[in-house]
């Protein structure tokens, strides 16, 4: 059995959920190797600000059907004390604009 067969058996028993994440994943290999492939085929000049880690130089950010998927599934009495502490402790945001990891 090749690969795909088994994907594709493997993706007729699987939840829609499981489905959706699955397809994130898939995408964010693909945009990865492409994204490896323009690298690859480019010379780069590395200076102290350009990130080494090649994570970063890939990193796509989540769609959010994870995140929608438990909305409103909120459970216990801790809620207003939870957000006052998620507010207490967050940091501000820095940007660094003259670095684009997204190039």
């Amino acid at each position: 059995m090749t690969i795909k067969q088994l994907l594709f058996q493997e993706i007729e028993s699987s939840p829609e959920s499981l489905l959706e994440e699955t397809l994130d994943f898939l995408r964010f290999l693909k945009n990865k190797q492409q994204s490896d492939k323009k690298h690859t085929q480019q010379p780069q000049v590395k200076s102290e600000e350009t990130p080494t880690n090649s994570y970063q130089s890939s990193y796509r950010p989540p769609s959010g059907r994870s995140i929608l998927r438990h909305a409103g599934t909120w459970e216990g009495e801790d809620f207003q004390e939870c957000l006052e502490l998620v507010y207490a402790t967050r940091g501000k945001a820095k940007f660094d604009y003259d670095l684009n990891p997204f190039e």
